[in-house]
């Protein structure tokens, strides 16, 4: 089969003979090109522009989808193949082993085999056990795999207690600041100025981390940051050592660029020395991971560095329906900041296909179980479940997930963390509360504690879990997130079955444990979307998309919220053809509704309107016109003027009376036999179509519909919650309705 979206090549064809081949997941070609010129066949205008600009900087800026890591290797190729590069003179430089694997893959199948592939640690390492003997003489120091025992000895040393958790987050403050040249005597300043979130004070890290280096010195031993620091000192030191490499590698190029560190653009400074052959590749609006220390800084500054720079936009996505697109152009249009001024507008090379699909849902268990029924469709119409993937924001809402895949018999696999079962936290937790269940009689701890839910809390406050949740976004939050879904876990079990007792909970969970832990060759992929980055799906369902978890509830600044919406900009672009788009209104059965779907959603799912000040100005790369996703001729509503209640006029902020058009307390004229007969034919869709009621319509829809009896489309487009999709699809039914009509029975595919 051939990849998405692109034709098979029995035979050679041009890009102007449509036979573009720039998807961008394992598309090699059958056979080696037999000629430089058959390296470019296939890559349409602007790829062709990178793969022949070989001389002097050039500067590829890269949208989601649109063949970026195809037009380099191709370059590399073309340039190989024409006799102007020699393949030991190329290193190209990415940041996962995985994408240096696949890169070396691509270049031996377009016969370029000898080009150096590597990531920025494994490139140093080699030169630096290469140089050692001569730049310091003796054998180099045992590079260390895991940090985490020499930050405990650290901290032993300065008599400071840690446990696993904070453990992980202050060798993670060691890694930014090494990453970002910070010494220990600096920690503090520089920890400010950055705007992070210390995990403990700061002069207390800064002590930790000066102890670290001394253990490390004692030990004779160098972590992964050192091997860059190391190098980046030998290259500043020993200028004969320096011209040996740039002798060696008189190329580079760099994929991911937006995510390089200050510390690898430093290194990279020194590998190029005074030369400018030099190919960066990258996508400020991709930038998720700035609190490792990557910034997109060198990237948006490239052309300031090289005012010659040839800089191509490719911004042709090939693995994305337009809608998918146009959803994704519109959170980069409502965004703000540099990177946001720089955003590419991405025009789908593919045919149409269906919307996204939105859905509210009462609660958390409910968004679940309705994501695992709808999948279980898919895969049971002849969906792989491998094309599937459920996408959240924190590892802690895998649990959810599991358990209703698990219900549903679908197999998955989780990526990028542990299974909910297999965290040590988790664990923990679980032989603590097994404990308590069968000693419990004896235990001070549980003397208060009245119910189920109060005697989970107080078991595991002893584990780490506390009333409000840790500052930061580090290890900590992350297991206190784990052990605050068990307590969650307890109070729906607590309120499902009255009277159940701690026992019953641990004999609870041991099935959820079991269920969950069944073995999977393929299945549905589970991951957050920090680990998704890199990867694509067929169908994606983004979950738990409502305010609080995107954007997360410690994002704070405006560059923290702007990096939630990047992130969620990531998730879209995922999804080749199907995208589900989902909240919850509240966490639990029974909870109080007053959740809201992200602020990111707003003026892009149907019903809603932009609350953003204004829109980017972005880029069109070498196409002026986009693909808007709606039909030129429906009604759209484009008024922004404030809500107010057409009773008594009060200016309305509530989003369901703002639906009413009026506010909650005043009198409704509603036609109540018209919203009956509404219902019922909203209950006949939602059966056909296998999905949730309010996924038709919710009730203040049909409440507003029932009041203002709409007589044709642009009556009934202006009332929120009838979108440009449910329009087209409901639109006719309910006019029908309205006017005294039966509604047919509507046959659209979401």
């Amino acid at each position: 089969m051939p990849a998405c979206g692109q034709p098979e090549q029995p035979s050679r064809v041009t890009w102007q003979h449509g036979g573009v081949t720039a998807a961008t997941h394992s598309t090699l070609f059958p056979q080696v090109p037999d000629s430089a010129d058959a390296v470019l066949e296939g890559l349409d205008p602007e790829q062709r522009e990178v793969a022949t600009a070989l001389h002097g900087p050039v500067c590829v800026l890269a949208g989601a989808g649109t063949g970026k890591t195809r037009a380099i290797t191709h370059r590399i190729a073309y340039g190989v193949r024409a006799g102007i590069l020699h393949p030991s003179s190329v290193l190209a430089v990415t940041f996962t082993n995985r994408a240096a694997g696949e890169m070396r893959g691509r270049l031996r199948q377009l016969g370029a085999a000898g080009v150096q592939a590597r990531t920025f640690h494994s490139a140093a390492l080699r030169q630096l056990q290469y140089f050692w003997p001569k730049a310091v003489g003796g054998s180099m120091p045992r590079l260390i795999d895991r940090k985490i025992q020499l930050v405990a000895d650290a901290a032993a040393a300065c008599r400071i207690r840690l446990d696993r958790g904070e453990l992980r987050d202050v060798t993670a403050e060691i890694e930014w600041s090494k990453v970002t040249q910070t010494v220990p005597a600096d920690y503090a300043p520089a920890a400010a100025k950055a705007g992070r979130e210390s995990p403990r004070d700061p002069a207390e890290i800064a002590q930790l981390y000066a102890a670290y280096e001394d253990v490390k010195r004692e030990r004779s031993v160098i972590d992964f940051e050192d091997v860059l620091l190391l190098t980046v000192a030998v290259l500043q030191d020993r200028h004969d050592i320096a011209e040996q490499i740039r002798a060696q590698y008189q190329h580079f190029v760099v994929d991911e660029y937006q995510d390089v560190s200050p510390l690898q653009q430093r290194l990279l400074e020194l590998w190029l020395g005074e030369r400018d052959s030099l190919c960066v590749v990258g996508d400020a609006s991709q930038t998720i991971y700035s609190f490792t220390g990557a910034t997109p800084d060198h990237l948006l500054d490239f052309r300031t560095r090289h005012p010659g720079a040839t800089v191509v936009k490719l911004v042709r996505d090939y693995r994305s329906t337009p809608q998918v697109v146009h959803l994704a152009n519109g959170l980069l249009a409502q965004a703000r900041g540099r990177a946001a001024d720089h955003r590419l507008e991405l025009v789908s090379q593919r045919a149409a296909g269906p919307e996204p699909v939105y859905c509210e849902y009462t609660d958390e268990p409910a968004e679940a179980e309705g994501a695992a029924r709808r999948i279980r469709e898919l895969i049971d119409s002849g969906v792989p479940a491998s094309e599937i993937a459920i996408l959240f924001r924190t590892n802690a809402q895998s649990e959810t997930y599991e358990q209703a895949l698990a219900d549903a018999a679908v197999p998955y696999q989780l990526r990028g963390a542990e299974r909910f079962f297999d965290r040590p936290e988790v664990r923990k937790a679980g032989i603590a509360l097994r404990g308590a269940a069968r000693f419990g009689g004896n235990d001070s701890l549980l003397d208060d504690a009245v119910d189920l839910p109060s005697q989970v809390r107080a078991v595991l406050s002893g584990e780490g879990w506390t009333p409000q949740p840790p500052a930061g976004s580090g290890a900590v939050r992350e297991r206190w997130e784990s052990l605050a879904a068990l307590v969650n876990l307890a109070q729906d079990f607590a309120a499902a079955k009255p009277g159940a007792t701690l026992s019953d909970l641990v004999a609870e969970l041991d099935e959820r444990a079991n269920a969950q832990h069944a073995p999977t060759v393929q299945g549905v992929t589970l991951a957050s979307l920090h680990s998704a980055k890199g990867l694509e799906w067929d169908v994606v369902f983004l979950v738990g998309v409502a305010e609080g978890m995107m954007p997360i509830t410690y994002a704070k600044t405006d560059e923290q919220i702007e990096e939630e919406r990047r992130l969620l900009y990531v998730g879209v672009t995922r999804a080749r053809e199907h995208l589900h788009v989902s909240w919850a209104l509240s966490r639990s059965p029974g909870g109080r509704p007053n959740r809201r779907p992200s602020r990111f959603l707003d003026g892009l799912r149907p019903g809603s309107t932009a609350t953003t000040g204004r829109a980017a100005s972005g880029g069109a790369g070498g196409i002026e016109r986009g693909i808007s996703g709606t039909r030129e001729s429906a009604p759209r509503r484009t008024s922004r003027v404030p809500a107010r209640c057409r009773v008594c006029g009060r200016t309305l902020t509530d989003p369901g009376e703002m639906k009413l058009m009026r506010c909650d307390d005043c009198p409704s004229d509603m036609n109540e036999g018209l919203y009956e007969r509404l219902r019922e034919w909203r209950a006949d869709q939602a059966r056909s179509s296998g999905q949730p009621a309010f996924c038709v319509f919710t009730d203040r829809t049909l409440m507003a519909i029932a009041e203002s009896a709409p007589d044709d489309e642009c009556e009934l487009a202006r009332i929120p919650g009838v979108g440009m999709r449910k329009l087209t699809r409901y639109g006719a039914d309910v006019l029908a309705i309205c006017a005294g009509q039966s509604g047919a029975e509507s046959t659209d595919e979401d």
